[in-house]
């Protein structure tokens, strides 16, 4: 093991393979370095209360010739988005994320924060989107992240939100479009949409129109759609094979609440890679996500057969 003052640098080789790693760059993110009263260095980790002597870096050391392993070995399915983002610097970046407060957009939104992105909760719900920020800073005071209304059932919402968010000139490196409804009853919104759709689609569809400005001045930036693999088993064109309207916004009578889902699911995917055509030639891309089967969030609430159903996977999906 040696250290170089001079390019504050250190390396080790490994006692039996002999292979050579250094440490160099920023400590991870929530670290700060401290000196105590005899004035030795130490190591303060913010986001799990620790304090060490020893360089934190070494658990993020490099190998000087490193064979880079295929995304398919690095990551499998208990890979966790902390160890997704690990040595990644995400400050300066802003990030929005609906439906923040809770499930896949809580973890990802703490996930971001923690590597130093400023994030944006925009939830229906301020004061559950409140507490959600009040968790995040729990964890590192430092993080940046502030709350913001959006109701996607209501189209006057977005575009409240994306005024609000406007006027605060900021870029947007990275909206993610993730709040979802599944398994509600049949519902109009205000607009007099059905809801599933005009939730997990259309409010989404439209907050990218009004955003889509600031995404090209930030770029390179992108826009990620929540989806899911549900959207196979749906259809929404009619038997001459033209996209039927009636199927995207239902009347009570002809409404399934698994099928609504799984043709929003469709449209996600649909609008998400027209989107990355148009403006991927502008630096902006996007991209469609499958989260995972059946994970245990509270997306499951409106019925307690979809409860139970998620209850039995649990032992067999990715937590969250």
């Amino acid at each position: 093991f040696s250290c170089s003052h001079l390019e504050e640098k250190t390396q080790w080789e490994h006692p039996k393979s002999g292979k050579r790693k250094r440490v160099a760059g920023d400590l991870p993110y929530g670290w700060e370095q401290e000196t105590d009263e005899n004035g030795q260095v130490y190591f303060v980790d913010h986001i799990n209360k620790r304090t060490t002597y020893l360089d934190p870096r070494l658990a993020f050391t490099v190998e000087d010739n490193p064979v880079k392993p295929t995304t398919r070995q690095k990551y499998d399915g208990n890979t966790t988005a902390m160890e997704i983002l690990q040595g990644r610097d995400l400050s300066g970046k802003v990030v929005i994320i609906t439906g923040a407060n809770s499930g896949i957009g809580f973890e990802t939104a703490k996930s971001l924060a923690l590597h130093g992105a400023c994030v944006i909760l925009a939830c229906r719900s301020l004061a559950r989107g409140n507490d959600a920020v009040q968790r995040i800073l729990g964890e590192w005071h430092k993080a940046k992240v502030e709350a913001m209304t959006l109701d996607l059932a209501s189209l006057q919402s977005v575009q409240h939100f994306a005024e609000a968010f406007k006027s605060k000139n900021l870029p947007l490196h990275i909206l993610i479009c993730n709040a979802g409804m599944f398994g509600a009853p049949w519902s109009l919104t205000e607009d007099g949409l059905e809801s599933t759709f005009q939730v997990n689609h259309l409010g989404h569809f439209y907050l990218v129109q009004l955003l889509e400005d600031v995404l090209r001045q930030s770029s390179p930036a992108r826009v990620v759609m929540v989806s899911s693999e549900s959207h196979r088993f749906s259809e929404i064109k009619d038997s001459s094979g033209k996209l039927d309207f009636s199927l995207l916004s239902p009347s009570k009578k002809e409404y399934w609440a698994m099928l609504a889902y799984n043709r929003s699911k469709l449209c996600n995917i649909l609008f998400s890679n027209e989107l990355n055509r148009r403006l991927s030639p502008h630096g902006v891309t996007s991209n469609s996500v499958h989260p995972g089967n059946m994970i245990y969030s509270s997306i499951h609430h409106n019925w307690w057969v979809y409860t139970l159903l998620f209850i039995l996977a649990r032992p067999f999906t990715k937590s969250m």
